[in-house]
């Protein structure tokens, strides 16, 4: 006959003894082109674009941008387009 199993709670854990990482409180993401429906995906336009890349020339994901999927698809599309006509950079160059 087996017990049964009570939640553990210790050091590393929440809402043990030795306390544990808390969660904060973090604000909902919300899509940039649902809520300005003025703003358009255009791969000329680099200083929008350059706002979903990071640093390192990937495509940030929409987990982190914010984006809905329908727009994030069409951000990649326009991010790759820039890409291939040279207006951002598929790598980034890296100093020594």
């Amino acid at each position: 006959m087996s017990t049964p199993m009570k939640p553990r709670s210790g050091p590393g854990r929440p809402g043990g003894p030795g306390g544990g990482p808390r969660r904060r409180y973090v604000r909902k993401k919300f899509c940039r082109f649902c809520a300005e429906k003025d703003l358009r995906i255009d791969y000329k336009n680099v200083y929008l674009l350059k706002h979903f890349i990071s640093e390192r020339g990937k495509i940030v994901p929409r987990r982190i941008s914010g984006t809905c999927a329908t727009h994030q698809r069409k951000l990649t599309v326009e991010i790759k387009k820039a890409r291939i006509v040279a207006l951002v950079p598929f790598t980034a160059t890296q100093v020594r």
